[in-house]
């Protein structure tokens, strides 16, 4: 609970996966990818609530074994390639409020970056609450992805999506730009049912992670490279 409102902590993980098959119970350092996130959820000071939501029943018994809850296995038809994450976190909160567990707000912490902390979720709520802001989403700053050094191609030419001065260095590049890091998103519970969306265009606050805190794990590389990152961690 953080200024008296309740606070629902949820990870979703469907149990189907194209490019890493099962990854989200794949090992990493002999512990499931997943189990990463949930240990640091169950750390926060502010979660009420901590559920993982998956349609998988070999990941509910191992998140339960890290200490997880899952309450229910997710319908299939909000486990798809094409499910939004929104619809299956809506799909949560309503299930629990059928059960009479109601919450003020709600925060995904994302499997698929094993490097986030307790502490990184817990000051998105505080930022949430300080900005009094609808939605806190965790980003990152890029650098050789910057919008200015991506092209389309037009007749076999490259062409600038945002003016790039020529020969300009990284560092050169303005504004800095951020993407969203996969990591966490914090939610007013009322604006997201509303909305039906875990962040707005205008009114979404911004939460920086460093750069050694990200990483998205959607190939083997990735879990190559943060297997190495977890040791030295």
């Amino acid at each position: 609970m953080i200024n008296g409102k309740k606070v629902l902590g949820i990870t979703l993980a469907r149990g189907g996966s194209k490019g890493i098959p099962k990854k989200n119970i794949y090992k990493i350092n002999n512990k499931p990818l997943i189990a990463y996130t949930i240990e640091e959820c169950l750390k926060s000071k502010y979660i009420d609530k901590y559920i993982v939501s998956t349609d998988s029943k070999e990941i509910a018994e191992i998140a339960v074994s890290y200490g997880a809850e899952v309450p229910f296995l997710r319908p299939k038809a909000l486990a798809t390639d094409t499910s939004t994450s929104a619809d299956a976190i809506i799909h949560a909160i309503k299930w629990l409020s059928e059960k009479n567990e109601e919450f003020d707000i709600t925060i995904e912490a994302m499997a698929t970056n094993p490097l986030k902390t307790a502490t990184h979720i817990d000051e998105c709520l505080e930022m949430m609450e300080d900005k009094q802001a609808p939605y806190v989403v965790a980003v990152n700053q890029i650098f050789d992805q910057h919008p200015s050094r991506v092209k389309y191609i037009e007749d076999g030419i490259m062409r600038d999506f945002y003016p790039e001065i020529v020969e300009s260095r990284r560092q050169d590049l303005t504004p800095n730009a951020f993407i969203r890091s996969g990591s966490i998103y914090c939610m007013n519970t009322e604006s997201l049912l509303k909305t039906k969306a875990r962040y707005g265009k205008d009114n979404s606050a911004a939460y920086i992670l460093q750069a050694g805190d990200v990483i998205n794990i959607d190939e083997v590389n990735d879990l190559l490279m943060a297997e190495t990152i977890l040791k030295e961690k």
